[in-house]
């Protein structure tokens, strides 16, 4: 399908997921505002190469997702959005007892929070515009949980509920919010945790990626970018239009478990 005319925002987008699927609304045809809470030259050199290769006006505009107001400001400097993809999250990990107050706060802002914000003020744009599709990165951690993960796993459980919430509030419009739950995706940030593994537990490059980091993925594959790019596409399609307030897995069967 195409998506000229429409305007994509995804935040966390200078990298990894939010970048892939940032680059595959562009190719479809989105104007597209890449974002992050940098403000450097390779950021927007990103956002020029992207729309030099696509044909669209592809921005990038800062704005730290931590903040509720800088959230807010993203959406109304953008101008315009019709397409919110909602994907900036960190991670940390710690036994809840020893969790850092700091480290939960800032997870629950990012991961959480952030997507409250972006959803309020764009929903009036999608409304002046009689069009909407808001696209929530959740995990397959909103749909299950890990140790030492409680941050983490409360802000997607979270996402996947306002998830719901939105869908229903927006029912009647053609607006629809879904969440996609990826589980684990071949990101640079992975890829750069592979050579440390094999170290760590004597193993070969294939024996940590089947048996360490892809233990609880069935198809014992990482799910890729552009996948996820295809799904968020499949959500703004004609096609999609009633489907609304649910989670589509992209994490190779692991929540089929």
């Amino acid at each position: 399908m195409t998506l000229s005319g429409k305007t994509a925002i995804v935040t966390g987008s200078n990298s990894g997921i939010g970048l892939g699927v940032a680059r595959e609304l562009a190719k479809a045809g989105a104007d597209v505002v890449l974002n992050s809470f940098t403000d450097r030259d390779e950021d927007h050199a990103l956002a020029a190469e992207i729309a030099a290769e696509t044909g669209t006006n592809t921005r990038y505009i800062k704005a730290d997702m931590s903040k509720g107001d800088e959230c807010r400001a993203l959406i109304e400097t953008a101008g315009a959005c019709d397409i919110l993809v909602n994907n900036a999250g960190i991670q940390y990990v710690s036994p809840i007892d020893q969790f850092p107050v700091d480290k939960w706060d800032a997870i629950i802002a990012i991961n959480m929070s952030s997507t409250f914000h972006t959803t309020a003020a764009a929903l009036p744009m999608m409304r002046s515009a009689g069009w909407g599709r808001i696209v929530n990165i959740a995990s397959a951690h909103g749909l299950t949980a890990s140790p030492f993960k409680s941050a983490y796993v409360a802000a997607k459980h979270g996402v996947v509920g306002m998830t719901k919430s939105v869908a229903l509030e927006t029912a009647q419009e053609p607006i629809t919010c879904n969440a996609i739950c990826p589980g684990y995706v071949l990101t640079p940030l992975v890829e750069a945790q592979i050579p440390d593994t094999m170290k760590e537990y004597s193993m070969s490059r294939e024996d940590v990626i089947k048996n360490v980091m892809l233990e609880r993925q069935p198809s014992k594959e990482f799910a890729t970018v552009e996948q996820l790019g295809g799904t968020a596409i499949f959500l703004c399609s004609d096609a999609a239009a009633q489907i609304t307030g649910t989670t589509i897995s992209v994490d190779g069967g692991w929540t089929a478990l």
